[in-house]
């Protein structure tokens, strides 16, 4: 087991992060938040010159055939940034998707367009509940003598409003929609998190296409395994600046005379964060290498670094609002938009604790 980055690896951590130091400044984000548009100019980059989105996709569908360690890397980079673009939905949740169920065609009608950026994707799975369970969708699927048709809804469907196309669950099966087709609502939600965009979904007599899987159920454990290490890679980097935001003030801040960082319930502060990062960071490399290495363990690695890393994420943003004093809690500093996020992410697949205690049989 290799829990330590190759070289390579850490020349694509540098490389990303200088790309979206230089590309995705607070000011970007915050146009997002106001209500502006995923930057297509930074999508277009970060898909033909970087190739970030084939980066899991197998060289034989036009990506970069490289594994989960590698993606890791880039999604802290992004969770460091908050980077606003529809990665996740669709390089995350909709590639894995596809390379999880048993629909060849699919995957190479698919996947080459959503590995070059051409399109974007999502996947569509919580109703009533935010957990990925097999069994949980009153979203039916008919046959019809033209095909099938989708009648229901989806809930926190992450870039739901903007994906060209969505994988469904429904009627315990998976089906392809076209982001445009006729009787499909798609309905932006007001959410905690201004930065990451979540829509509902509703299907009235929705045309679709119903993709091959052998187990529904396994391919949407799976699916749901793969995208709590991904969003966990993402928080990690997350919790990585939030850190570095509060040594940083400590550093410069100055109060009754002195530096805040000498005083002792500071320093603790501080520490405490790094321990989180250095022990969170431990468990996602443990779950990205099972990921690329031993599926059969990723049921239990995926619970343990989602139920790690979710409120060890929250600890720390919370812990820098806090050592910023009254300028954390304001609107003009940016250690609130961390703080929105860590939650979210924490709750957006269910509670994580839960989770673990399931997959455990406790």
């Amino acid at each position: 087991m290799e829990l330590v980055l190759t070289q390579e690896q850490e020349d694509l951590r540098a490389t990303v992060r200088k790309f979206f130091q230089d590309q995705v400044p607070m000011s970007a984000v915050r146009a997002v938040v106001d209500g502006a548009d995923y930057d297509a100019g930074l999508w277009k980059r970060m898909s033909s010159e970087l190739g970030l989105t084939g980066l899991v996709v197998p060289e034989s569908y036009g990506g970069a055939g490289a594994g989960h360690v590698e993606r890791s890397v880039v999604l802290e980079e992004m969770g460091r940034f908050l980077v606003p673009s529809a990665f996740f939905s669709s390089a995350v949740l909709a590639v894995d998707a596809l390379l999880t169920l048993d629909d060849e065609q699919a995957r190479a009608d698919l996947l080459p367009r959503l590995a070059s950026g051409e399109i974007t994707g999502t996947v569509a799975v919580a109703e009533d509940s935010v957990y990925w369970h097999p069994g949980t969708t009153n979203t039916e699927a008919a046959s019809t003598d033209t095909g099938w048709v989708l009648n229901g809804q989806k809930n926190l469907v992450v870039d739901g409003a903007t994906a060209g196309v969505i994988i469904v669950y429904a009627d315990e099966g998976f089906f392809l929609v076209d982001g445009q087709a006729a009787g499909l609502t798609r309905t932006p939600l007001a959410v905690l998190d201004p930065t990451r965009r979540l829509a509902r979904l509703e299907f009235s007599q929705v045309s679709a296409r119903k993709l091959e899987c052998a187990d529904a159920a396994a391919a949407l454990r799976a699916m749901a395994d793969l995208a709590a290490v991904a969003l966990a890679a993402e928080q990690v980097g997350g919790l990585a600046r939030s850190m570095e935001m509060s040594v940083d003030y400590a550093k410069v801040r100055v109060q009754f005379g002195r530096l805040i960082g000498s005083y002792q319930a500071v320093k603790h502060g501080c520490v405490d964060s790094y321990v989180d990062w250095e022990l969170t960071s431990s468990v996602l490399r443990y779950a990205t290498w099972v990921a690329d290495n031993n599926l059969d363990e990723l049921r239990t690695a995926a619970a343990l670094v989602r139920s790690s890393v979710s409120p060890a994420y929250f600890r720390v943003a919370a812990r820098t609002i806090q050592l910023h004093g009254g300028i954390g809690y304001t609107w003009e500093h940016d250690a609130h938009f961390y703080y929105k996020r860590a939650k979210s992410s924490e709750l957006l697949f269910g509670d994580p604790a839960e989770q673990l205690a399931e997959r455990l049989g406790i």
